[in-house]
């Protein structure tokens, strides 16, 4: 699976931007589909995911400031962020999961796309 993520860039505290990624695949077909990001020296952390029976997942920090969705028409995944904070300033993923094994599981992860909130 390819996955294209972009969106990123520099952002005023208090504004708003939105990340969409595009995949090789239909991102239907996958069993979770998500947004992560990682901060410098931290491990990487989840965002919001979106299952495919449509259920969402959000992370604390979230606190409803961001939106996922998936376009099927179009094929892409979205997350919406708004109210974004320099907490917020990270190097975001897309990740679909495709399945699971005994030891783990089975995802792609796209480039990354870098998202910087100034004070």
């Amino acid at each position: 699976v390819q996955l294209q993520a972009s969106g990123g860039g520099l952002v005023q505290t208090g504004g708003s931007l939105t990340l969409s990624c595009a995949s090789s695949d239909m991102f239907s077909t996958f069993r979770v589909v998500g947004w992560y990001r990682q901060k410098a020296g931290k491990e990487r952390e989840l965002v919001a995911e979106i299952i495919r029976n449509g259920g969402t997942n959000y992370a604390d920090f979230v606190e409803g400031r961001f939106t996922i969705s998936r376009d099927d028409a179009k094929n892409t995944l979205q997350l919406q962020m708004s109210d974004v904070q320099p907490a917020d300033t990270a190097v975001y993923y897309c990740n679909v999961e495709y399945g699971r094994t005994n030891v783990g599981k089975l995802q792609s992860w796209g480039q990354g796309t870098l998202v910087t909130v100034s004070s």
